[in-house]
């Protein structure tokens, strides 16, 4: 991307597991600790998802001497079809609404789903967006190693 006008994340991925499994593994705990940061750590003590439209979700990646905090509410809870979500990290103001991460899951039959996944908001720069780009994609590498050890 040239120049500083990038203003979000745009990701899709085949997953080889139903569409049913890939939401829960966006909405179980156990599930969402296992792949959300990757390599890191994400204690399931440290996580807390209530899903339903206004309902709160929390998580703590922790890497040796540092701990993440991210947090968010669900604006939209469609299952198995997808979820609109904000995120915002530790570094955010109080009152502010954070990113808007829109995830759609589409059966594309024999057992694989299409996740597509957009990051919009403003509030990170152009470098920092290519930074969090490159941490989903190592998310969504966790994701798709999750869904073949544990269908």
């Amino acid at each position: 991307m040239t120049g500083g006008t990038r203003e979000g994340i745009d990701l899709t991925r085949v997953l080889h597991a139903p569409q049913q499994r890939v939401f829960a593994a966006w909405t179980s705990p156990e599930d969402f600790a296992a792949w959300y940061g990757g390599e890191a750590d994400v204690p399931l003590d440290r996580v807390a998802m209530d899903v339903r439209p206004g309902g709160a979700w929390s998580l703590v990646i922790v890497m040796p001497g540092v701990e993440m905090p991210f947090h968010g509410v669900y604006r939209e809870v469609s299952e198995p079809d997808g979820l609109v979500l904000t995120l915002l990290d530790a570094s955010a103001p109080e009152d502010a609404e954070g990113e808007i991460v829109t995830v759609t899951f589409s059966d594309l039959g024999d057992g694989t789903t299409e996740l597509a996944f957009q990051q919009r908001g403003g509030n990170l720069t152009p470098e920092q967006y290519a930074a969090a780009e490159d941490g989903w994609e190592a998310f969504f590498d966790a994701l798709a190693a999750r869904l073949a050890t544990h269908p």
